[in-house]
């Protein structure tokens, strides 16, 4: 097809320099859809780098990895085995003990923590081995998480299949991943001061503030991991067939569809359900850090009550400045009473939130418009705030056994995981799979 033809179909106003520069290197060599692999070396320089499927399923994986450390670090927490491992060692801390001193080792540097002294005196060796291999199978998925990531990341980087904008994402993930070994470590600190041993009524556990910063930065990677992973999914689809959040085409639908008021109204409301959501998540870290759910075991009254009484709520035992003025935020994040009736409050608001956002859907004037792909994940996260709903009240009502807390607790990261493909759905393809959208409709001969 002789270039001047390309020209006059609109694609010089459409892409720029980049876009001419893209369609003489395909005038001067035939489209090869080889270079949509990612595998071939000998791509048009002129077009920008698009990241191929395996860099999508990487970003998945290592997402589904963090996934499963939530729940295992949840199982850890519920099973009281976080303190069982006195000592951070990043390398030798790989392998458990190996023999029968190294284990009576170990269990003599437990036997010295508040939480051996005051809680599990009497446990013996073998006992202690459970608690031990929970704990170092958490740490141990970490370390996995570490390497199943970092290491295609440099490979990745440097075979330059990564889109403009990832690396740099990317390598704050990776370091953030680092930091998160060394945020651990700070929260099981905080659960082997001696001074706890010095507090009357002093339950040894960790802070619930490490806690829940622990589990918000593992949330922050985990929505970074995976929505980059979809976005990286979502844009190679768009760049082969021109398909977007299941409308099928030239590939330009969703220009019309992302300018009209009612999606932007739709996608400011998505977004702020979506960090309701997260909020919501991260003060389950409060209810666990301080127990408070073996409190008013009833639903959905509190000791038969809308809320318990204001002075139960804002206690002034947990005020410690001599004129009262921490009273309020003290009793918020660190009266278990208090705690859990916040995240009664914020879950029982996400759940009319995520009803509110189905409706809206069912309506025919967003309706018509929006794509198919965001209305079935707005489904999702409708029947996932259904299931965590009922998760949570059984947790509550049956003393917050180990399976259904667990469950709980991923059924928080499911509930955010819709929410992120409600986004994702809504996104506009990137400035690269835009490009080679462009040069593989005018290879073919489309306007």
């Amino acid at each position: 097809m002789p270039l001047d033809r390309l020209l006059r179909g609109g694609l010089w106003s459409q892409g720029g320099n980049l876009t001419l520069r893209a369609l003489r290197a395909s005038h001067r060599h035939p489209f090869d859809p080889r270079f949509f692999s990612g595998n071939a070396p000998a791509a048009p320089a002129e077009l920008p780098v698009l990241s191929p499927p395996s860099v999508a399923g990487w970003l998945l994986f290592s997402s589904a990895l963090v996934f499963a450390v939530i729940v295992v670090g949840g199982v850890t927490r519920l099973t009281e085995s976080g303190l069982s491992i006195t000592e951070w060692r990043p390398i030798t801390g790989i392998l458990p003990p190996l023999s029968q001193a190294q284990w009576d080792e170990e269990f003599e540097k437990y036997k010295a923590t508040p939480e051996f002294k005051l809680l599990n005196h009497s446990i013996t060796v073998n006992e202690f081995k459970n608690i031990f291999y929970m704990e170092w199978g958490h740490r141990i998925l970490g370390r996995v998480i570490g390497v199943a990531f970092v290491m295609p990341l440099v490979y990745f980087v440097a075979r330059k299949k990564l889109t403009a904008t990832l690396p740099i994402q990317l390598t704050g993930m990776a370091i953030l991943i680092g930091l998160q070994g060394v945020l651990g470590w700070y929260m099981v600190k905080s659960g082997l001061e001696d001074s706890l041993m010095e507090t009357p009524g002093a339950v040894p556990r960790v802070s619930q503030y490490r806690l829940a910063a622990h589990l918000g930065t593992a949330l922050v990677l985990y929505a970074g991991m995976f929505g980059s992973g979809l976005s990286a999914l979502y844009d190679w689809r768009y760049s082969k067939t021109g398909t977007w959040s299941g409308l099928k085409g030239e590939g330009t639908q969703w220009q019309a569809v992302l300018e009209n008021p009612q999606i932007r109204r739709f996608m400011r409301y998505s977004k702020a359900l979506t960090a309701l959501v997260f909020l919501t998540a991260l003060s389950g870290a409060f209810v666990a850090g301080l127990d408070a759910g073996l409190l008013y075991n009833e639903f959905p009254l509190m000791g038969g009550r809308i809320a318990p009484p204001q002075d139960e709520l804002f206690s002034r035992e947990y005020a410690k400045a001599p004129d009262g003025s921490d009273l309020w935020w003290r009793n918020i994040f660190e009266n278990p009473t208090t705690v859990q009736f916040n995240h009664r409050c914020l879950a029982i608001t996400t759940y009319a939130a995520t009803y509110w956002m189905y409706h809206m859907t069912s309506k025919p004037a967003l309706r018509a418009v929006l794509p198919p792909l965001a209305r079935r994940m707005v489904i999702a996260a409708w029947a996932m705030a259904n299931v965590q709903v009922l998760l949570g009240i059984s947790t509550l009502l049956y003393l917050v056994p180990v399976p259904l807390a667990a469950a709980h607790q991923a059924g928080s990261v499911m509930l955010l995981t819709t929410m992120l493909q409600v986004l994702v759905s809504l996104r506009k393809p990137g400035m690269a799979a835009k490009l080679w959208r462009q040069a593989l409709q005018a290879q073919k001969g489309k306007p």
